[in-house]
């Protein structure tokens, strides 16, 4: 079974800034560094695109972008995930939590955004570990995004 983590962010900027901030490669990094202090994506944001999440070792998230919505909305599908640079969608571990969407809906309000992050993941025993890492984690990533925007 899946459950949905919630988090929302307001941001004293455009909706145009945060998303280019949100996905621009450079600043990405920084904000992202809250859960891995090496992060990095290889790919496109484009719809249909094939998109890798990478830290530490090249190991990470295998996704594709489901839905781009320029300033608006975007859909990351989780597929799988790399170990020491291999690929694994159909190991059976894998299959138990995917596909999960990770969606990040931008509200514009004129001088500022409202960033609102929905992730799905599996509602296990096991999960709660990671759920409240994510916990822990999202906020500071979002509030580093809003100070890199901000700045």
């Amino acid at each position: 079974m899946k459950e949905t983590l919630h988090f929302e962010i307001n941001i004293q900027a455009p909706v145009e800034k945060v998303w280019d901030t949100m996905l621009t490669l450079e600043t990405y990094k920084e904000w992202t560094s809250v859960f891995e202090p090496t992060s990095y994506y290889e790919g496109s944001w484009e719809k249909g695109s094939k998109i890798l999440f990478l830290g530490a070792g090249g190991s990470g998230m295998v996704s594709e972008i489901a839905e781009n919505i320029p300033h608006k909305f975007i859909s990351i599908k989780h597929l799988g995930q790399m170990k020491d640079g291999i690929e694994d969608t159909t190991s059976d571990e894998v299959k138990k939590w995917t596909p999960a969407f990770e969606n990040y809906t931008f509200t514009d309000n004129g001088t500022e955004t409202l960033l609102a992050v929905d992730m799905e993941m599996e509602s296990t025993p096991e999960s709660v570990e990671l759920k409240e890492q994510f916990e822990g984690m999202w906020p500071n990533a979002l509030l580093k995004l809003k100070e890199i925007c901000e700045r």
